[in-house]
């Protein structure tokens, strides 16, 4: 879908988070978050090996006002040079995966972007906050990540989602989710947004992150399967945000040959983090389309007005684990 005018048109969020927000204040008690200490932000890292693929520079992003990129999904994406490339990871996390996910990041000095599921993130905090400790940066991706998409919920539902993602992720990363996200980047699950959703995160000052490069790793494949295909997408694209599972084993496995493969090829890994100002973008081709909107269509999505149900064949498409939490 073409990116949304910024336009204020009193289009306001109806859901309240005072009573969610206690309930998992109230958890944290409980369980014990808010009495640890929380991880420093880790400086640039040192590798000792000169092989190592290392992060080549950080990016601050600025969202004042909104902003909306990845060119899978909008006709816009960061302002990325020749073999530079933003790593992504959705859905986490995830116990059994996401160690070994953040292992192959440390062994080359990798630092990524992680969009995780409020369930998952109040369910497994200590993931949470080992990959803040570790340098990364924690954005959000829903509450619940309900099938495919958020378009099966009306626009106050799905607000209400959101809204209780982003107060679960902060409390399971730093101890307290204050009235505003301390990191201000958001991910539609399955990228599929809708107009009313758009215009409300960009009162809300949000940045929404599409993808330029997808691994394709929802579906069944071998960590080799895997890597031909996305050493061949990103080959092809040259640059860009690519999006992976930390829940998927088969990506957790192919994630060390992949990160050696793109020092072999001369990629770099650029870091984003959430800054002051405006960000540098950088338009797609005239013949640009969006992916998204050409998949979701197939599946029997396509943006429907507020309170509209998508169809539940289509919603059960997709199995995206949620760890059983206290919430």
């Amino acid at each position: 879908m073409a990116i949304q005018p910024r336009t204020t048109d009193g289009l306001q969020g109806t859901f309240t988070t005072d009573k969610m927000t206690r309930n998992l204040f109230l958890t944290a008690c409980l369980t014990g978050v808010l009495l640890a200490p929380l991880p420093a932000l880790a400086e640039a890292p040192a590798c000792a090996s000169p092989k190592a693929l290392g992060t080549a520079r950080v990016m601050t992003v600025g969202s004042a006002g909104g902003l909306a990129v990845g060119l899978k999904t909008y006709p816009q994406t960061l302002a990325l040079a020749d073999h530079e490339l933003v790593l992504t990871f959705d859905d986490g996390p995830w116990p059994t995966t996401t160690p070994a996910v953040l292992k192959a990041l440390e062994d080359e000095c990798v630092r990524a972007t992680f969009f995780v599921i409020g369930r998952n993130a109040a369910a497994a905090p200590a993931l949470v906050r080992q990959e803040i400790a570790a340098g990364h940066t924690v954005g959000h991706h829903s509450f619940s990540h309900p099938g495919v998409t958020l378009r099966r919920f009306s626009n106050e539902k799905a607000q209400g989602d959101i809204e209780q993602g982003i107060a679960a992720d902060d409390l399971a990363a730093y101890g307290a989710a204050a009235a505003e996200p301390r990191v201000p980047f958001f991910r539609f699950p399955g990228f599929a947004d809708t107009s009313p959703l758009l215009r409300w995160l960009d009162q809300r000052n949000m940045a929404v992150f599409g993808a330029d490069i997808w691994a394709s790793d929802w579906e069944e494949m071998t960590p080799q399967e895997e890597l031909a295909k996305l050493l061949y997408r990103v080959e092809k694209a040259g640059r860009g945000i690519v999006l992976l599972h930390d829940i998927k084993a088969h990506t957790a496995a192919m994630l060390p040959a992949f990160l050696r493969q793109l020092k072999k090829r001369g990629f770099s890994i650029v870091h984003v983090e959430p800054g002051p100002g405006a960000t540098a973008t950088s338009p797609a081709g005239d013949n640009w389309v969006s992916d998204t909107e050409r998949s979701l269509a197939r599946m029997g999505f396509s943006e429907r007005p507020a309170g509209a149900e998508a169809p539940q064949a289509a919603a059960s498409r997709r199995n995206t684990p949620l760890l059983k939490g206290p919430l």
